[in-house]
């Protein structure tokens, strides 16, 4: 029974962004157990300001000042995104008694990591834990990647895994006519893993490759841009492939397209431990050109 209202704020609600796809299903939830409203981001006359106001990085601590505005008014406030587990200053600068939303963070770092995240990273981690702890948070993580650093009080009363919950796997069938659909990122750290060698070959392979997301320099893919997201589940539902690059294993593309029917092609090298929809990936090296072509039989058979 819906009895109570609350306010939330969110940096981000697109269809478009992880971010904002990810607190639109947390609201969702709330929406199961309360009445919701939004604190509405303030609108600036000047363009500048505007830009300041809504960087990545200057918003969250925008939405901290509302919020606080909101508890002082004796409001029942949630605070949904952005929650990288890195940024400790937003953990201890929210108002007392408030809620937070799904905590977000990677922690699978490699030698091309940048000296942040490889260094600092660990130790924001270890200073936000202790300040969750200490405020006594209510913890949900939108993923498990976080468990080794947390100690054995914090994992147990944390949950985790809320975004991979939201999605089950129903086996339907799709008029398969793309053959790659690749999410990229002109991100710094996120092209340090993205495959640009394997594309490279897919297409050497004859495989026809299509990307989503940033614009990919690289001749004969077809670049579709950012798209929202009906636009984008037609395109998964009928794509054969996509390829997961090392950052994140269940991002929430990958579980879109795992959900559509669309085959998760994975290094045979990785590192990374499957344990949700395990046959929906395949192991292969991704340097071997006939293991690239043999791909079409893998389709075939998985059909």
């Amino acid at each position: 029974m819906i009895n109570k209202k609350i306010f939330y704020w969110a940096c981000d609600r697109s269809e478009n962004s992880g971010e904002g796809k990810l607190a639109l299903f947390f609201l969702d939830e709330l929406k199961k157990k309360y009445i919701i409203k939004q604190i509405v981001k303030p609108k600036f006359k000047s363009k500048n300001l505007s830009k300041i106001f809504n960087h990545k990085y200057v918003l969250p601590f925008l939405g901290i000042y509302y919020c606080w505005k909101f508890f002082l008014n004796g409001k029942k406030v949630y605070y949904v995104n952005y929650l990288p587990f890195w940024n400790f200053l937003i953990f201890l600068l929210l108002p007392p008694e408030i809620s937070i939303g799904p905590i977000t963070g990677g922690a699978k770092f490699y030698k091309n990591s940048s000296f942040t995240r490889r260094f600092f990273f660990p130790l924001f981690y270890k200073m936000s834990e202790v300040i969750v702890n200490y405020r006594n948070f209510t913890l949900l993580f939108s993923t498990d990647l976080l468990k080794n650093f947390l100690s054995k009080k914090t994992l147990k009363k944390s949950d985790f895994n809320f975004i991979i919950k939201k999605f089950t796997y129903k086996k339907r069938r799709f008029k398969k006519t793309l053959d790659f659909l690749i999410y990229y990122r002109d991100h710094e750290n996120k092209k340090k893993f993205f495959p640009f060698k394997l594309i490279d070959n897919l297409i050497l392979n004859g495989y026809k490759v299509n990307i989503v997301g940033d614009y990919l320099k690289i001749p004969k893919v077809k670049n579709h841009g950012f798209l929202k997201n009906k636009k984008l589940l037609k395109l998964q539902k009928k794509a054969k492939f996509t390829i997961f690059s090392r950052e994140n294993l269940y991002s929430i593309f990958i579980l879109e397209c795992i959900v559509n029917n669309v085959i998760v092609v994975i290094e045979k090298s990785s590192k990374n431990k499957l344990t949700f929809f395990k046959d929906k990936f395949v192991k292969i090296n991704f340097k071997d050109s006939k293991e690239l072509h043999k791909l079409k039989n893998v389709y075939k058979n998985y059909r």
